[in-house]
């Protein structure tokens, strides 16, 4: 859990300002689950910059409460939670100062999303809040009022969830748990799981990733994992501390989030994904005579195949469906070894390419079709999708052929501005995998949006 919090306050000498306002979203990695915004009565006066800077004024906390009167809801919104904020040193040093009047020590956990923001999205000109969220594209409203850059806060941290490839920052939260016993711990992890489409990952009481998984109903998964009787399964319901998820609206990006989290990390429960599981290819030459063939090959030898598969019958049942979809020459798709004309010709459902019957601008045409269907290197496109909220889409960029990653959008400008676009990209590492993860998608859904540019 992360609490993203704001505070305005008074100004004047460090450590002798007093909180005029704070907001804080309670956020559990996906969306806020809680909330707490109030004026408060500083009972100091506020430098006149300040007054301009927020709008705040004396003549308006005047009624509002005094910290002490809120001090044990904001102990309670933040507990077991990571202390999220924007120059958190700022923030946090504050929330100290304040307890520490009251006699009360107060500790927790924090990150920094300026920071963090440097770190997952360097070599911007700027990152003061309101500078960096208008470079994402991110709106921001009630420029320096707490409720307004906490908010602006939440949307850039769920951004800056999404590019943190390696989970540190889910690490850091998972480290701030109280530990249970097996059987609560199991049912509290299963009641904290959404029914959705997404990606989960399994974290030990160090906040390391020990498995990684997909569903098209994450709850529902986990359940099966934790009712599972085998050697592996008991060992992971033991080890397992948290489950942190990233729901994705889709069930392609779930499969390619999958993919490139197990082969980075390399959980020690995950062994079928950590190397390529895409081991044959489809690859097209052209033959001597100018036509174009179709083989079988091995995927790491294949020079940008057409698609790949993960096992020799899949790749033969492929060729043998094509062949017969696009009237293609069983001879030069490998399917029938012959000196003369093939099978397929004696049915006639081969128009005699094999024998010179059919010119090579006639036949390669077909395969012109073919691969623009089932592959799309050097192309330039957009995949538009469902994303994790009904006002949201998920965006992959495919850019001269190469897969470069995806970003979430709410307004149509963010994706239509490809240098916008490329700023919010969770940017992705394209092998055989991601490649086939997406051109088999393609080919199932019928009236998925793509967008060329």
């Amino acid at each position: 859990m992360y609490a993203i919090v704001d505070i305005e306050t008074t100004g004047g000498k460090y450590n002798e300002e007093g909180v005029t306002e704070i907001a804080i979203y309670k956020h559990d990695g996906e969306q806020i689950v809680d909330q707490f915004i109030s004026l408060v009565n500083p009972e100091r006066p506020i430098q006149a910059f300040v007054v301009g800077l927020t709008g705040i004024n004396n003549e308006m906390l005047r009624q509002a409460p005094k910290f002490y009167e809120v001090a044990k809801r904001i102990i309670e919104i933040t507990e077991d939670c990571v202390l999220v904020a924007h120059n958190a040193k700022f923030d946090y040093r504050i929330l100290r100062l304040e307890y520490k009047r009251l006699g009360y020590s107060y500790e927790r956990n924090t990150l920094c999303s300026l920071e963090l923001s440097k770190k997952l999205i360097p070599d911007l000109p700027s990152y003061s809040l309101g500078k960096l969220v208008k470079s994402l594209g991110i709106p921001i409203t009630n420029r320096h009022r707490a409720s307004g850059d906490a908010l602006a806060t939440v949307k850039l941290f769920e951004l800056l969830l999404q590019k943190d490839a390696n989970k540190e920052i889910v690490k850091k939260a998972v480290r701030s748990l109280p530990k249970n016993s097996l059987d609560k711990k199991l049912i509290r992890l299963i009641e904290e799981m959404p029914a959705t489409v997404g990606v989960y990952y399994m974290h030990n009481t160090a906040g390391d990733i020990i498995y990684v998984g997909k569903s098209k109903n994450i709850r529902k998964r986990i359940n099966q994992h934790f009712t599972n009787t085998s050697h592996k399964a008991k060992k992971m319901q033991i080890e397992v501390q948290r489950i942190s998820i990233e729901t994705t609206g889709t069930e392609l990006l779930a499969l390619i989030k999958e993919n490139e989290a197990i082969k980075k990390l390399k959980p020690k429960y995950n062994r079928a994904l950590k190397k390529d599981i895409f081991n044959y290819a489809i690859e097209i030459r052209e033959n001597e005579m100018g036509y174009k063939t179709m083989r079988i090959a091995e995927a790491k030898l294949a020079d940008q195949p057409l698609t790949t598969f993960t096992s020799l019958r899949q790749a033969k049942s492929f060729l043998e469906r094509v062949t017969e979809d696009y009237s293609l020459c069983a001879k030069f798709t490998g399917l029938h070894k012959t000196s003369g004309n093939c099978f397929n010709y004696t049915i006639k459902k081969c128009n005699g390419a094999c024998i010179g019957e059919e010119t090579p601008d006639s036949y390669n045409s077909r395969i012109a079709e073919l691969e623009e269907k089932y592959n799309y290197k050097n192309q330039n496109m957009i995949i538009v999708d469902r994303g994790r909220k009904p006002d949201e889409k998920s965006i992959l960029l495919i850019e001269d052929g190469t897969y470069l990653g995806y970003a979430f959008v709410t307004l149509n400008h963010q994706f239509e501005d490809i240098k916008l676009l490329k700023k919010r990209l969770t940017y992705a590492q394209e092998n055989r995998d991601t490649r086939h993860i997406i051109q088999s998608y393609l080919r199932r859904k019928k009236n998925l949006s793509v967008k060329s540019f």
